[in-house]
């Protein structure tokens, strides 16, 4: 698919909003930016802090690593800490095409291949389903674990979705954008980081994230990729995809399930100590990773 870059009538307001980005520093992390390029040429950018077990992030549509930044600060003093930004996402290259599961499937199994040690990866929203691509067209080879947070993942019941948001989308951007960060969220948000997110999330061109929401697949899909994952898996979701949670458990009694009753879509935000507790505790009881081969390099 090729993606049309165009410019429109709300490109003052956008420049405005880049410069947000790029002055506001408000929560930022401390972790070190790093870029490599993909295999049909595209500059994708990843952050990286601490020294140990490798954890890389991948965040959801339109959104950039440093969403992270609760888990990359926590993390880092015993893990070696990887937040990924997709392309046409945060830091990384405006691409005019790839804006596919496979295409960015590829682009985590690049990454996965530079840092060249098995990792667990740690999917948000769109960022479940391109790990679950990944997992389709790489295998669990290079994963020693699998954490998908709030998002569908093709178990019943079918989530309830909006009809109309890719036609407000494409009516009135600007006002859908802010619609939808601002309720990603359950508990309070700075206005500066707000904005910052909205300046990101509007950074992406339009037709980029149109192709994001369309991924032409059904949604038995995704569950195959679930049900035949052979690494541990955590999943954790608010309670719009509590259904989903509890039919998998009841499937696959062995795959961990977390409901978080009172967050937003981004519950490692809002409730971000609940997060890395239920992560640590992941990790610590079926990833084995905190001893042997996990010790500190």
């Amino acid at each position: 698919m090729l993606i049309r870059l165009r410019h429109s009538a709300i490109f003052p307001f956008l420049f405005v909003l880049s410069f947000l980005i790029a002055t506001d520093t408000s929560a930022r992390t401390e972790a070190v930016s790093r870029y490599f390029r993909s295999s049909d040429g595209v500059r994708l950018h990843y952050l990286e802090e601490g020294r140990g077990p490798t954890l890389v992030f991948v965040p959801g549509w339109t959104m950039p690593a440093e969403i992270w930044e609760p888990q990359i600060r926590h993390f880092a003093k015993s893990f070696r800490v990887i937040a990924f930004d997709p392309r046409g996402q945060g830091e990384s290259d405006i691409a005019r095409a790839g804006y596919t599961a496979e295409r960015r499937a590829r682009d985590i199994a690049e990454l996965l291949d530079r840092l060249d040690e098995p990792v667990v990866l740690i999917g948000w929203s769109l960022g479940v389903l391109d790990s679950l691509a990944y997992v389709e067209l790489a295998g669990t080879e290079r994963l020693r674990a699998l954490v998908l947070v709030d998002n569908s993942i093709g178990e019943e019941p079918p989530p309830v979705t909006d009809p109309t948001f890719l036609k407000r989308l494409r009516e009135n951007r600007i006002a859908t954008i802010e619609r939808f960060v601002r309720g990603m969220y359950r508990t309070p948000q700075s206005e500066p980081y707000l904005r910052r997110m909205i300046a990101h999330s509007l950074h992406v061109p339009l037709d980029a994230s149109v192709a994001l929401l369309s991924y032409p697949y059904p949604r038995g899909r995704w569950k195959e990729i679930v049900y035949r994952t052979d690494r541990p898996i955590l999943y954790a979701v608010n309670t719009r995809f509590r259904g989903q949670a509890e039919n998998l458990k009841k499937n696959r009694p062995y795959i961990w399930t977390e409901v978080f009753e009172n967050a937003g879509h981004a519950l490692f935000v809002d409730e971000p100590e609940r997060f890395n507790r239920l992560l640590e505790d992941f990790l610590s009881k079926e990833v084995r990773m905190l001893a042997g081969d996990g010790e500190k390099r």
